[in-house]
């Protein structure tokens, strides 16, 4: 299988493309430090599995994520990180990805991880599996429970009221303590499941059923 690997930093990408290299059935196929390069190479070279890391000087594994498998819906892609923020995680696998594991993992889980990945499979870090049962143990119990109005995850309705007070996104970050580019997904992500096209439709929906 080919593999890239998008990591921003030079030191772990080659200790890392050393530990795959000594796997017979997996190739090395490229080396990306953002996600403009991510993207190109992805493009250029049509590799198997994508090795992601979520922080990119440019934007977010995820972004890379969605913009890739937009051109290639075959790739794979598994996040390794040293994030363990819920958010960095629900992006990721939102974005696409097959899935999300720490950078402390032993390098022998990580290349079983990578197979399984390839066989189909979703593979999640120890951490990571309960935070994600979490975030789906609470959007069961969302806000909106209306017959035939979209369903909000609570961290939505947290981001669509700080917005609702005017708030812009470095400012809603810092209140939330999310990153600028996980608010703009949020945002994102409201406008698409409320079917609306910017944010001041956003609060006025919100208003309309009652949620701020």
């Amino acid at each position: 299988m080919k593999i890239l690997i998008v990591d921003d930093h030079i030191i772990f990408r080659e200790g890392l493309a050393s530990i795959i290299r000594a796997e017979p059935d997996i190739e090395i196929a490229g080396m990306a430090g953002s996600v403009r390069e991510a993207v190109a190479m992805a493009g250029r070279i049509k590799p198997d599995i994508i090795l992601m890391d979520f922080s990119l000087p440019d934007g977010t594994g995820a972004d890379a994520t969605r913009q890739i498998l937009g051109e290639h819906a075959d790739c794979k892609i598994l996040f390794l990180t040293m994030s363990e923020e819920d958010d960095d995680l629900f992006a990721a696998i939102r974005s696409g990805a097959k899935g999300y594991l720490l950078k402390d993992m032993h390098p022998t889980k990580l290349v079983s991880a990578i197979r399984s990945v390839h066989k189909g499979e979703s593979v999640l870090s120890g951490p990571m599996t309960l935070q994600l049962m979490k975030e789906i143990s609470e959007s069961k119990s969302s806000v909106f429970h209306q017959e035939g109005l979209p369903t909000l995850t609570p961290r939505e309705l947290e981001v669509i009221r700080e917005i609702a007070k005017g708030k812009s996104n470095e400012d809603v970050g810092q209140e939330l303590s999310l990153s600028v580019n996980t608010v703009k997904y949020y945002v994102h992500s409201i406008l698409e499941k409320l079917e609306l096209k910017n944010r001041r439709e956003a609060v006025a929906y919100a208003r309309r059923h009652g949620l701020i």
